[in-house]
Order: structure tokens, then C-alpha cells, then sequence
């Protein structure tokens, strides 16, 4: 059901943009290549499982989960809202 001017399916095409995007910013974040032995950021070893489960590894767990949580999202406004919803 389309609200206002919106033609029928625009709420899921707007969803189905966001997923897309999502998925290819974790695409270009993955690595290419060979997987370091030590994390690049403190220098620790980095596990030998960790390293054949995630090809191209440059961190250490604690240290890719640092810099997971300071990853802040590019997206200016919440297309899965209403235009309402972006103007608060």
C-alpha cells in the first residue's frame, strides 16, 4: 500500500537499497590477501584458527571488535522511516 505520492513497493525498494548498501560496505571492508600472524594494531598473535576461518585477518579479535564499535554509519537519515521520522 503506497502512502501519498510514493508509487506501490517504494518502502520495500527503500529497504532493499539499504541492505544493498550494507552489504557491499562489508564487502569492501573485507580484506584481500594473506592473513597477518600479528594483529597490526597491538602486535599480539593472532590465532591460528582466526586466521583460516577469516582469509586476509589484519587484527586480533579484541581489536577488530574495537574497531567494529567505533564504525559509525555513513547513512545522513533512516530511509525505512517516514519523512516525519526525519524531520525529529
Amino acid at each position: 500500500m503506497a502512502v501519498g505520492w510514493a508509487p506501490d513497493g517504494a518502502v520495500q525498494e527503500q529497504i532493499d537499497a539499504s541492505v544493498d548498501d550494507e552489504v557491499a560496505r562489508a564487502r569492501r571492508a573485507l580484506h584481500k590477501g594473506e592473513s597477518l600472524t600479528h594483529c597490526e594494531d597491538c602486535g599480539e598473535a593472532i590465532p591460528e584458527a582466526r586466521r583460516r576461518a577469516v582469509p586476509g585477518v589484519r587484527r586480533c579479535v579484541a581489536c577488530q571488535s574495537e574497531a567494529d564499535s567505533q564504525y559509525v554509519d555513513p547513512s545522513p537519515y533512516n530511509r525505512r522511516g517516514s519523512k516525519d521520522s526525519q524531520l525529529k
